[in-house]
């Protein structure tokens, strides 16, 4: 379970603008979470749904549960 980083501590969904992956910060590992904020890659989206990100192009990476995406639009 990765630690919320303070610039994104309200938010559920991180995307990575170098690749428009989307990341649930709780279930992606920490190294990648790291990586995001280090690189300042990173995009919040609102409101902050997987519907959203898609909506802006963005993929779930392969570590978000597939219940993830049924549980956060419901």
């Amino acid at each position: 379970m990765a630690d919320h980083p303070i610039r994104f501590e309200h938010a559920r969904w991180l995307g990575d603008k170098r690749t428009q992956l989307v990341y649930e910060i709780e279930s992606a590992p920490q190294e990648v979470i790291d990586d995001i904020v280090a690189a300042e890659a990173g995009q919040a989206f609102g409101p902050d749904t997987l519907v959203e990100a898609r909506n802006r192009g963005y993929r779930p990476h392969g570590s978000v549960p597939a219940g993830s995406a049924v549980a956060a639009e419901a």
